[in-house]
């Protein structure tokens, strides 16, 4: 398997404190189904190595977002620009640089695991270049999946989270420039998570590969991101990184601890002061200290409660008042 030779324009970028290339660029995006408006005017931009989650609830329009993005779905309005390309005319060369994970993919049950993953890379051979060889190859694609034992059962025979594994591996073949991921974790058990995280990193740091990805997992979300975008109503409501969307909530830290064996928790918006000010009484004798700050979660409920309660439009300040 070859390694790019230029899978470092994020990383020189960063360096040079300028940011990377853009990749993707949507304005003003509507969809329409019949008289319902699902998208309501979606912005977005994403740059090379970057990795963004769509949140929000059932019905926000993650899905249809990235379908859109994708190419498989015709917007009613709106401009997008995907690696150059509007995806409603991308050709079959601007495919190839594209991966893409769908939330449910059934077909193909009679192939075997290594043969379907090697018949789909081979179409994405004729788009190699110097910079980004094409396919992975096939054998090292499954290890990094954990689909090395399996390779030679039919897929029919699958465990639900086996073949979802096929899913990402099928998705990543063609060393894709941009991929797209719609719940690619579902039905992994801890530790295949654990690895694709680990792929997707791995995508990122040597190819600089844009991942675009929606998750109910709000750790998984916390983990992976550099951005998230919080949807609503077919609207972004909120954006940033997952350290920037805890800081807009105003909410207090949980500090335990415990003295004489009893545990105690206090909320405070001054836990180094608290912390302080246990020491000084109790000393040596606190065990179990633990600060827990404003999550990623804190964000998502807030936003959730907002959007059931007939409020879909939530902005960042809102959402702080909402928590003081």
């Amino acid at each position: 398997m070859g390694v790019p030779t230029t899978g470092t324009v994020r990383a020189e970028a960063l360096a040079a404190g300028v940011d990377a290339e853009i990749v993707l660029r949507v304005e003003d995006l509507r969809m329409n189904y019949g008289r319902k408006e699902v998208l309501k005017g979606i912005d977005l931009t994403a740059r090379r190595g970057e990795i963004i989650t769509l949140l929000g609830p059932n019905g926000a329009g993650k899905t249809t977002t990235l379908e859109v993005l994708e190419g498989f779905r015709r917007r009613s309005s709106g401009k997008v620009d995907v690696l150059g390309s509007d995806p409603e005319h991308g050709d079959e060369a601007w495919r190839a640089r594209l991966g893409v994970v769908l939330q449910s993919w059934r077909d193909h049950g009679a192939w075997k695991v290594r043969d379907l993953l090697h018949h789909f890379g081979r179409f994405h051979a004729p788009y190699s270049t110097p910079d980004r060889l094409r396919p992975y190859d096939t054998d090292t694609l499954l290890a990094l999946v954990g689909l090395t034992e399996h390779a030679g059962q039919r897929i029919k025979h699958l465990s639900g989270g086996q073949r979802r594994r096929l899913d990402v591996a099928i998705g990543v073949v063609g060393r894709p420039e941009i991929l797209f991921l719609d719940e690619p974790t579902a039905g992994f058990d801890p530790k295949a998570r654990q690895a694709f995280h680990d792929l997707l990193f791995r995508l990122v740091d040597e190819e600089d590969t844009t991942i675009l990805l929606t998750t109910h997992d709000l750790d998984e979300a916390a983990k992976l991101s550099d951005r998230v975008l919080l949807l609503a109503g077919g609207r972004i409501v909120t954006e940033g990184s997952p350290d920037e969307l805890a800081a807009s909530v105003a909410g207090d830290s949980e500090v335990t601890w415990t003295v004489d064996g009893r545990r105690h928790v206090h909320g405070t918006a001054a836990p180094a002061r608290h912390i302080a000010e246990l020491y000084a009484v109790h000393g040596d004798g606190i065990t179990d200290l633990k600060v827990t700050r404003t999550s990623l979660e804190d964000v998502y409920m807030t936003m959730v409660r907002r959007y059931e309660s007939g409020d879909a439009e939530v902005a960042p300040a809102d959402l702080d008042e909402e928590n003081r």
